[in-house]
């Protein structure tokens, strides 16, 4: 019997076909800065398709984690503001979705001390995940909300009592803290929580134009919001290499590949297929393939965008409705821990 991790989500994806309403799933972001095209393909196409499956989905926008790798949160409303208008323009509905705040639900922040009580520091401390971001963090000494950072990950998940969780394989650790504190708290005092499966996503790494991971803080990414031209030049400056001939080889190719990808997806083409067809055209021929391939498949979501971030108003609305009926599930879930606790 396969019991991989990439076996349960093929389990899962069958379950979720046939029963969508049995699922809900809890994810989000940290408003950090605009959301870009390693985001729409890494996650952001993921969780609209199961919201229109019929998954209920909560979206948060992590506030208080903006702080787990900086010293200060630098223009957090407007990076919370334009997160939601991200989302929307990306296609999740406001009406299915609740979308929220953590320094807006703080019932799910009191969640994390009894669940660290459940979880050793040594248990923290060998997180694969933690000592990743531990090495790459932005702060000259390590916080101690680095380390509680997975439990904190816990309470977003467990404060709703979601049962699946997308993520990549990186983030499979974190999930394991999540289920670990699920069963502990359980078998301490009572059932009150799912324990929540990891949904695998079988999105492709995408590389930023420097041939390194996309990523909002290396200005290797194309945001969402981002003009044509802005666009154009950034995809312009991206690295390549010497043959003139374009293959997808991601192994041997990979700047060259990475750019291949991201037009054949925003084409929704085999990427072998968008190679051959430049064939001999060089660096000059696939920049603009990628160029132009980007700047149509993001046209309807910028002009959605644009239009979602002229009317502040509306995006506070969507923030509050999400954050009000956070806090009802929150405020319910804190009520059966303390009386589990107390009994």
């Amino acid at each position: 019997m396969d019991t991989t991790p990439e076996a349960r989500s093929r389990e899962l994806e069958e379950r979720i076909a046939v029963d969508p309403g049995a699922f809900r799933i809890l994810t989000g972001d940290r408003p950090t800065g605009p959301l870009h095209l390693g985001h729409y393909f890494g996650t952001l196409a993921n969780r609209v398709r199961l919201q229109r499956a019929g998954v209920e989905l909560f979206v948060l926008v992590a506030d208080y984690q903006v702080l787990t790798d900086r010293d200060v949160a630098d223009h957090l409303s407007e990076y919370v503001e334009g997160l939601v208008a991200d989302y929307l323009a990306a296609g999740i509905d406001p009406a299915k979705a609740t979308i929220f705040r953590h320094s807006s639900v703080p019932a799910l922040n009191q969640l994390m001390l009894p669940f660290l009580s459940l979880v050793s520091i040594a248990e923290l401390s060998r997180n694969p995940t933690v000592k990743d971001e531990i090495a790459t963090s932005r702060q000259a000494a390590v916080s101690g909300l680095m380390f509680t950072y997975p439990v904190h990950q816990a309470a977003d998940i467990l404060f709703c009592k979601a049962n699946l969780v997308p993520v990549g394989r990186d983030q499979l650790p974190h999930q394991e803290i999540t289920r670990t504190v699920a069963r502990r708290f359980n078998e301490r005092y009572g059932p009150v929580f799912p324990v929540p499966d990891a949904l695998l996503s079988s999105a492709p790494l995408l590389l930023g134009t420097d041939g390194r991971k996309m990523s909002k803080s290396r200005g290797n990414a194309v945001a969402l919001s981002a003009t044509e031209d802005e666009t154009a030049r950034l995809i312009k400056r991206a690295v390549t290499d010497a043959d003139r001939t374009i293959a997808y080889a991601p192994e041997t190719r990979p700047e060259v590949s990475g750019l291949v990808l991201l037009a054949a997806l925003c084409q929704g083409r085999d990427p072998h297929a968008v190679a051959a067809e430049i064939g001999d055209g060089g660096s000059a021929a696939l920049k603009k393939v990628v160029t132009d391939s980007v700047n149509e498949f993001l046209r309807p979501i910028r002009a959605h965008r644009a239009e979602l971030a002229a009317d502040r108003a509306y995006l506070r609305e969507v923030l509050a409705e999400g954050d009000e009926r956070a806090n009802a599930i929150a405020d319910r879930t804190l009520a059966e821990v303390r009386e589990a606790m107390a009994s």
